[in-house]
């Protein structure tokens, strides 16, 4: 499907990155339909997306007339039929289960139209293991937002097995389109490229702060100080959920059975207390 083809999106998954992606689409001009299971959820999507905006209008990052205009065109609801029965491109956003993944798009495929190329934003699972529950493998990929979508420009788009050149080149460049930065996975590998790049620094971070070779906050303060990174290992995390971290280290560890890639206990503990970072309020560091 050419680029040109691709007039409508649909997002299923209002949590933090199915809304900010939609929002990313509406703000380069595409209609959104947003759908989620409850109107609870969309509610609050709205409300933290409106806030989100809200500040970036502030900040001069975009204008209130852009931002009106994406809100325009941004759609939400709870029924996944309507979302997708016109749909060219479908974000999958939801949570990080195969069984989940798997149920959703096989009713994708019967809803959304047969020219629709059916995208999954996992960072841990690969799309070979969704598109066999479609009629429509060579239609699916993943094209993975990194968090917060709003603010980053990468995006990850890889290729499963039975991906068609068609469908990689029309997500590498619909990510152009929304104004991101793509690179192209020919090859599934677990965690990808950059998560695996930032999941070695993780670990090694966790181990260096569970023999107690050094402080985390004096971790973090090698990496901003001395490598020039914006946050350090321990800030970042947090930020991006501890949970969200503990999937992805686990979900390699599961995929390759290597005792060096499964999560270190002090993440596993903090995981099982549900110290998840700013979202719960506390993680390495408490928040308020």
């Amino acid at each position: 499907m050419p680029i040109e083809a691709v007039n409508r999106i649909a997002v299923v998954g209002s949590g933090a990155m199915g809304s900010q992606i939609a929002a990313v689409c509406a703000l380069a001009g595409y209609p959104v339909r947003i759908q989620d299971i409850s109107e609870e959820s969309l509610s609050k999507a709205r409300k933290v997306l409106t806030e989100q905006l809200e500040k970036r209008v502030e900040k001069g990052k975009w204008t209130r007339e852009q931002v009106d205009g994406a809100w325009s065109r941004m759609t939400f609801t709870t029924d996944l039929e309507e979302a997708v029965r016109d749909a060219d491109f479908v974000i999958e956003a939801i949570i990080e289960k195969v069984d989940a993944k798997r149920e959703l798009f096989a009713r994708l495929d019967e809803l959304a139209p047969a020219h629709a190329v059916l995208a999954t934003n996992s960072s841990t699972i690969v799309s070979s293991k969704i598109a066999g529950a479609t009629r429509r493998p060579s239609q699916v990929c993943n094209m993975h937002f990194f968090n917060p979508a709003l603010v980053m420009e990468l995006v990850e788009v890889v290729m499963n097995p039975d991906t068609s050149e068609d469908t990689a080149q029309t997500t590498m460049e619909l990510a152009r389109r929304i104004g991101k930065t793509p690179i192209l996975l020919r090859k599934e590998i677990s965690g990808f490229v950059a998560n695996r790049l930032l999941m070695a620094l993780f670990r090694e971070a966790l181990h260096l702060y569970e023999q107690g070779i050094a402080d985390f906050r004096d971790i973090d303060l090698a990496a901003t100080k001395a490598l020039n990174h914006p946050m350090g290992p321990f800030t970042l995390m947090d930020f991006t959920g501890l949970d969200v971290n503990y999937y992805v280290m686990q979900q390699q560890y599961a995929e390759t059975g290597d005792p060096n890639l499964k999560p270190p206990k002090i993440l596993q503990e903090k995981f099982e207390k549900g110290e998840y970072g700013r979202k719960t309020g506390k993680g390495f560091y408490a928040y308020s």
